[in-house]
């Protein structure tokens, strides 16, 4: 049943509120703990039960950081990492280009250099090279390091790491593994088969943490210090809200207290690329995930591929301005590249349908780097899986993002498996994958049934998720910090989203090309201030301001807005529809 009755509002979507059971559960926790009923709807929501809603709006990560034992082969990977530093051996790190593989180089360098010790990085090309070790690098790092640690990637990767001959390999990630695993020295991954999947949800950074958590313990043990690790939790908050991890557990803890970290401005690298992208305030999830994440990711998609890596690692802040200026200007040129994909891939999509269960385009030529960006919007736009693939002679490499509950990395892995790609992995809600073109057809269409099969499509394409009604008077700022205790908000984690009934359109006006500042009244003096990114390029825009002093049901997510050293809370709306009041 749609919630305010609204099955199509402005935008076309069904307004879907909490159901029976979440309803009941969020009046239990108002009545045992005595919270707003917008936090308990929230927490509800998320699954907190009454006796642990304390806890969770205020998690500790002594509490909630796990024993690093309890992954297979850690205390092998630290104990080799310790030697290296004890030998002062040359040791070479290979990682990833995403921002994942970023962080996870650049905790290890920091980690190194407070012990004296430089270190070699080497990401791969994107274009040149793909993703992961390739021979060629492998064995040529092999022949002038005594040690190799691969950071978010390997545990696929047979063939590279039996070609570093003469060199240990040691594997820190997060991917999906195979039945086998490399020949390396150790392989530290919460989704090799043999564990018990109950770490599954950390990113490589994570990981990458949890292993210097180790090499402290052991450390301790010997009677010696290790370098601070609190301080190197803004790379990990970073790598897991931009890698799309989901935020419970001790993720959420990582980065809260990422946060508090980022906020005192000590990292180089992340200062730079907070000014440069004219952030006004101490960043939160939302800027992790969609102002510096894709910047530091630039370089890896269409640029230099260590850039972002070396920007993280970077102590001297000269340096790090001028790498960050790079980035942005990359970023800047990415969008342009994404736009013209992002059009073609959608106009292919939509003519092959987009209620299927998996969303697909491919074209000549789109750049690679993008393809992954592209089929995350696509993703959002449709709630289902989606694949986006750039095809460039006999091959196409593409990348996929998929919805809750349907795991594509492990579909992916099986056609892989079964011959119908070339190669393929990831994790549940990402994943990459090169398919011969003359297969394409044939391996997307296997790709659906298995993403069908595991529910894949069932959801409305158009369902806009709220927690609840909330008044205009009720959003003050005590709701804020109440709300964003419950956080922080991202993937498996949502941030709250309320409908504010039958209000008023105060004043509304147009801001820039395409946006919408308004106000929302409830009839009885309280008022909300309101902002619409985007408004005009849809049919909210036009409504709204032309409101003729109609009602409406207005839906989106409260905000803390500062201008000027004022602080005050605004609406950021997604969606109305008329009232009918």
């Amino acid at each position: 049943m749609s919630f305010l009755g609204i099955s199509a509002s402005l935008t076309g979507r069904r307004w879907v509120g909490p159901d029976t059971e979440t309803e009941r559960a969020a009046e239990t926790l108002v009545q045992q703990t005595g919270l707003s009923d917008a936090l308990c709807r929230v927490l509800a929501r998320l699954g907190v039960p009454c006796e642990e809603a304390s806890l969770y709006l205020e998690p500790k990560l002594r509490d909630l950081l796990p024993d690093p034992r309890s992954l297979r082969d850690m205390e092998t990977a630290a104990a080799r990492v310790l030697r290296s530093v004890a030998k002062r051996e040359r040791v070479a790190i290979f990682a990833d280009y995403d921002v994942d593989g970023g962080s996870s180089a650049a905790l290890l360098i920091d980690w190194f250099r407070q012990q004296g010790q430089g270190v070699t990085l080497y990401v791969p090309d994107r274009i040149d090279e793909g993703y992961g070790p390739n021979e060629p690098a492998m064995a040529e790092l092999a022949a002038r390091h005594d040690l190799i640690i691969c950071v978010d990637c390997g545990t696929l990767s047979h063939g590279p790491v039996a070609a570093a001959k003469g060199a240990d390999v040691v594997i820190l990630d997060h991917h999906l593994g195979g039945e086998t695993l490399p020949e390396a020295l150790a392989v530290v991954n919460p989704n090799r088969q043999d564990e018990d999947g109950a770490l599954a949800h950390l990113c490589a950074a994570a990981v990458v943490f949890l292993m210097l958590v180790e090499c402290g313990r052991q450390l301790r043990e010997a009677g010696r210090a290790g370098p601070d690790l609190m301080s190197m939790l803004d790379l990990v908050a970073l790598a897991t809200v931009a890698d799309v991890a989901p935020l419970r557990g001790v993720n959420r803890a990582f980065v809260r207290q990422g946060l508090a970290v980022m906020g005192r401005r000590a990292r180089p690298g992340l200062v730079a690329l907070s000014d440069v992208a004219r952030l006004e305030s101490a960043p939160n999830a939302y800027h992790l995930g969609y102002v510096l994440g894709p910047r530091v990711n630039a370089g890896g998609r269409i640029g230099k591929a260590d850039l972002g890596a070396r920007l993280l690692a970077e102590t001297d802040p000269h340096a790090a301005q001028a790498m960050a200026e790079r980035l942005d200007a990359l970023n800047t040129e990415r969008r342009e590249v994404e736009a013209a994909v992002r059009a073609a891939a959608l106009a292919q999509a939509e003519t092959r349908g987009l209620d299927a269960p998996l969303v697909w385009a491919a074209g000549e030529g789109w750049h690679p780097g993008v393809v992954g960006i592209v089929a995350s919007r696509l993703k959002e736009l449709t709630n289902r899986p989606a694949v986006v693939i750039g095809l460039d002679g006999d091959e196409g490499k593409g990348s996929g993002r998929s919805v809750a509950g349907v795991d594509l990395g492990h579909a992916i892995q099986r056609l892989a498996a079964d011959g119908l790609l070339l190669k393929g992995g990831g994790h549940k809600m990402a994943a990459g994958l090169t398919v011969a073109r003359d297969c394409l057809d044939e391996a997307m269409a296997a790709l659906t049934e298995r993403l069908a099969r595991q529910g894949a499509g069932q959801g409305g394409a158009a369902d806009l998720r709220l927690d609840g009604m909330l008044m205009p008077g009720a959003a003050g700022l005590d709701l804020i910090e109440a709300l964003e205790n419950a956080g922080p908000f991202g993937a498996g984690a949502s941030a709250p989203r309320f409908a504010v009934a039958d209000a008023q359109v105060g004043f509304a006006k147009r801001v820039g090309e395409s946006h919408l500042k308004l106000s929302l009244g409830d009839g009885l003096g309280a008022r909300l201030d309101a902002i619409a990114f985007g408004a005009f390029d849809g049919p909210l825009g036009e409504a709204l301001m032309a409101h003729g002093g109609k009602r409406f049901h207005v839906a989106g997510r409260l905000e803390l807005n500062e201008w000027q050293g004022r602080r005050s809370v605004q609406l950021r709306v997604e969606d109305a529809a008329p009232s009918g009041t």
